[in-house]
């Protein structure tokens, strides 16, 4: 190979600098002393640190013990093991780029390297531009491949535990928790208000432990019929009651080995909480209408919004039952206490809804500073129906805080008075006027009021919404 470089095309000393290979190791593998002190010169000069291997075995040595980025491997060595040098490397180390140097009688080679997950190949004899134009571009590959390795470890760390998104401090307290509480087969109780995502929490604690191969069964104590809950947890043989055509296993049953993940256990019945804790305790069941106990292996996680302490005081939940359940407990913080996480939370639903929709929607300053002011009663869950709704009901693609419900932006003041002087009707409630007027003097035609009133009908519709949520 050592008529393959034509020195002259590109000189060696002082040439244009070359950012986009700035700190990148590169190996260069020939066997002849000449071409690799030529490439190594001429790569030293583009900002690579360039070292350089005459065999091949020397090379995968060099590899393993030291980081590559890139390596010029010359299949033409007198050991005819290139290719499977070019397999070893991307097996051993995917992100190293391998260029290859090949012949004109042997290009079919460097396709077969391509193949095996070479990045490009360099026919001989070839000039020290060409060699050039082509580190610069695999110098520029590698900065995209890293930047978005950059990107995605960022977006996994926004995105705090599981699929919770958070980082205050707040949250990574709660993700150490659910990190202890994971590895352990104790009862858990998730307390926080409602729309905090208690069954997140859930599914996070059952996910990230020894059970995750196994069911997790969700059971809505607070919309179960009262008389319906027994039969959905112990299960019913058949004839049990009227319509028990078929016997039914519970879901106690059902998440045999898994976890099962009572919500708003606080509104569990007094008479099922006794039984509740009955299987709990002698881990078995007894389905509706049947004399024989079934084992049970499963793991509880019950959540509440309400106070369970003053819920037991008042009598309305068994106290043992509390203890059995309050093992472990995690407190979810409400989004007022980690307004920090705001900007995170809403820009996610909306990066979200842009990818089902379509279409893109960005946030103006003004609506992320309503966003951060409002106190949030329904916490995450309202934060992602407000970000949903005004996707929807807004027909540009910039959301402006006049887009937000009435209860997010403040309370607007119907008049203003000035002393002295006359009474002063804001243009909003002009507009309010004319346009409820049109459409009750058109008999609730809203496309012809639309037409008169010279607006567009998603015009007409979005305010229309905007005032139903007023009301």
């Amino acid at each position: 190979m050592a008529a393959a470089i034509t020195p002259n095309i590109f000189p060696l000393r002082n040439p244009p600098p070359c950012q986009s290979t700035t700190s990148l190791n590169l190996l260069i593998v020939d066997d002849d002393r000449v071409v690799r002190e030529a490439c190594r010169e001429a790569a030293t000069a583009l900002g690579y640190r360039a070292s350089t291997s005459q065999s091949l075995d020397q090379t995968l040595w060099l590899i393993d013990s030291q980081t590559v980025d890139v390596v010029l491997l010359d299949l033409n060595l007198s050991c005819p093991r290139g290719l499977d040098v070019v397999r070893e490397i991307k097996h051993r180390h995917p992100d190293t780029e391998v260029i290859v140097v090949s012949g004109n009688a042997s290009v079919q080679s460097a396709v077969q390297a391509m193949k095996l997950g070479a990045y490009d190949y360099i026919a001989k004899p070839f000039g020290l531009l060409e060699l050039k134009l082509l580190l610069e571009r695999v110098g520029a590959h590698l900065q995209v491949k890293s930047e978005h390795r950059r990107l995605a470890e960022s977006i996994k760390s926004s995105q705090g535990f599981g699929n919770m998104i958070g980082r205050a401090p707040e949250m990574d307290r709660l993700y150490r928790m659910i990190s202890k509480a994971a590895h352990s087969a104790h009862p858990v109780l998730i307390l926080g208000e409602s729309g905090t995502g208690k069954e997140m929490v859930a599914r996070a604690i059952h996910h990230s432990g020894p059970f995750r191969d196994k069911p997790f069964v969700p059971v809505d104590c607070g919309s179960l019929v009262p008389t319906l809950i027994e039969s959905e947890l112990f299960g019913y043989v058949k004839g049990a009651f009227t319509g028990a055509m078929q016997s039914k296993p519970g879901l106690l049953a059902i998440a045999d080995g898994g976890t099962v993940f009572l919500d708003e256990i606080g509104d569990l019945p007094l008479d099922l909480q006794t039984k509740l804790l009955r299987a709990l305790q002698e881990k078995e069941i007894r389905p509706v209408g049947s004399t024989k106990q079934i084992p049970i292996n499963v793991r509880i996680l019950a959540a509440t919004n309400r106070d369970l302490e003053q819920a037991v005081g008042q009598g309305s939940f068994r106290r043992d039952l509390y203890f059995r359940l309050n093992v472990l407990s995690l407190r979810i913080p409400p989004l007022r206490e980690r307004r920090q996480d705001i900007p995170l939370l809403a820009m996610t639903f909306l990066e979200r809804l842009s990818r089902a929709s379509g279409r893109t929607h960005a946030m103006s300053d003004d609506t992320m500073n309503a966003l951060l002011a409002y106190d949030w009663p329904g916490n995450v869950r309202e934060l992602e129906n407000c970000i949903e709704r005004c996707c929807a009901m807004n027909s540009g693609p910039v959301i402006h805080a006049a887009d937000l419900p009435s209860s997010i932006c403040g309370p607007q003041p119907q008049l203003v008075t000035r002393e002295p002087g006359p009474r002063i009707i804001r243009l909003a409630d002009l507009e309010k006027q004319a346009i409820l007027g049109a459409i009750e003097q058109l008999h609730g035609d809203k496309l012809t009021a639309a037409t008169l009133l010279g607006i567009g009908k998603t015009t007409l519709y979005r305010k229309l919404k905007a005032y139903e949520s007023v009301q």
